[in-house]
């Protein structure tokens, strides 16, 4: 009789096989052992080819992203792209953010010397517009306008400064005085004096106004001349409304703003004679002080060793620059040339040095060509401006 008991556990839709016997040598446990470890190896080879159900929640959150559905990144920008980061490309038509996150993520960071030397904003005033003063820089008065800082602390000393590279080089100032006396010699040095070089207007000249123009718009700096007393005036007399030692100091300010007045757009004054004025503290005094509230610096051309300019202009916040030596008190090409390569000697020896001369032809000719053969050698003309002494800025 078929045993009921076994027929419990038969599989659903099988008939029930003869039972074979067990193969000797085999013994019931054993068999029992064998079938027991196959289940472990099905069940875990079941559990290998899922999804891992055991992970925690918050780790597939984070994973998931940056395996399935982590957002494309965008493509590297087209050639044409990238060269728009050269402003003097056209604009891209993504615009200017997509070029600087190129320039970052290839580790270029902010942007590079060259690339801000290109900016506009800071190469000093645009040379087209470079003769228009700046309103906030004058004081109308009964003789003119006058220079002035601004009501936010800007100097016309800085605003109308010409720029320059900045290097630590050998460098060298050069200053050509007395334009506007002769219109023809004016015209002569504008045109062909390298635009490095500073020009000094003399107060008593002509159509001062058209050649501050002129000069402006050819780069370069300008600073007035102030005509102050030597030792032997009025036999020697520097012209019209010399400040003097034995003037008051309100008629000396009178004086002194006449020659302001004259035009605009200057960094500075510069004495014309002046040696007894100069040495004279009483009559120095009041005079440095006006030039520091009005921002303007002042360029001792050197030919007085008795000089009190220097402490004057240290103790009322005045820039300051003493000229090296006068380049032309002897009108020939040959002295001219000397005095210009111990400028360049001096330079290379104390890092700058200053020449003082005036707009003689030949002392603009020799000024002209000397000034290209020394931009060869590695010195860099500068304004005036470039090697002045200023408390202000440290």
């Amino acid at each position: 009789m078929a045993d009921t008991g076994k027929d419990i556990e038969r599989p659903l839709g099988q008939t029930l096989r003869p039972q074979r016997p067990a193969p000797r040598g085999v013994s019931v446990g054993a068999l029992g052992a064998t079938v027991a470890i196959l289940a472990v190896i099905g069940v875990s080879g079941a559990i290998a080819l899922r999804e891992k159900p055991f992970r925690k929640p918050e780790e597939i959150a984070v994973s998931t992203p940056k395996v399935a559905v982590a957002p494309t990144p965008a493509p590297a920008p087209a050639p044409a792209e990238v060269a728009t980061a050269n402003p003097s490309a056209s604009t891209p038509k993504s615009g200017g953010p997509q070029i600087i996150h190129v320039q970052t993520e290839e580790g270029d960071g902010p942007p590079k010397a060259g690339i801000i030397i290109r900016d506009p904003s800071t190469l000093g005033q645009n040379l087209k517009v470079a003769h228009l003063p700046d309103r906030a820089l004058i004081e109308p008065s009964d003789s003119g306008p006058l220079p002035i800082r601004s009501a936010d602390g800007r100097r016309p000393f800085d605003v109308y400064a010409r720029p320059w590279s900045g290097a630590r080089g050998a460098r060298v100032a050069i200053v050509i005085g007395g334009l506007a006396v002769s219109q023809t010699g004016t015209q002569a040095a504008i045109a062909k004096l390298p635009a490095e070089v500073t020009l000094a207007f003399a107060p008593q000249g002509n159509s001062i106004g058209r050649w501050m123009q002129a000069a402006r718009q050819s780069g370069h700096e300008i600073v007035m001349q102030i005509p102050l007393e030597p030792f032997d005036y009025p036999s020697v007399n520097p012209g019209r409304n010399t400040l003097t030692v034995s003037a008051s100091p309100d008629e000396n300010l009178k004086s002194l703003h006449w020659a302001l007045s004259r035009t605009t757009n200057y960094t500075g004054v510069m004495n014309y004679m002046g040696a007894r004025f100069s040495a004279d503290a009483n009559a120095m005094g009041p005079f440095m002080a006006e030039l520091g509230k009005r921002g303007l610096a002042y360029v001792d051309d050197g030919s007085s060793a008795r000089s009190l300019a220097s402490d004057l202009a240290l103790k009322d916040g005045v820039p300051f620059v003493a000229g090296d030596m006068a380049i032309d008190a002897v009108q020939d090409r040959g002295e001219i040339l000397k005095k210009l390569d111990s400028l360049e000697a001096t330079a290379r020896a104390k890092g700058t040095a200053v020449g003082i001369g005036s707009a003689f032809d030949i002392t603009v000719d020799t000024v002209t060509s000397w000034v290209a053969e020394a931009k060869k050698r590695g010195i860099e003309i500068v304004p005036i401006s470039a090697v002045a002494i200023d408390r202000q800025k440290g």
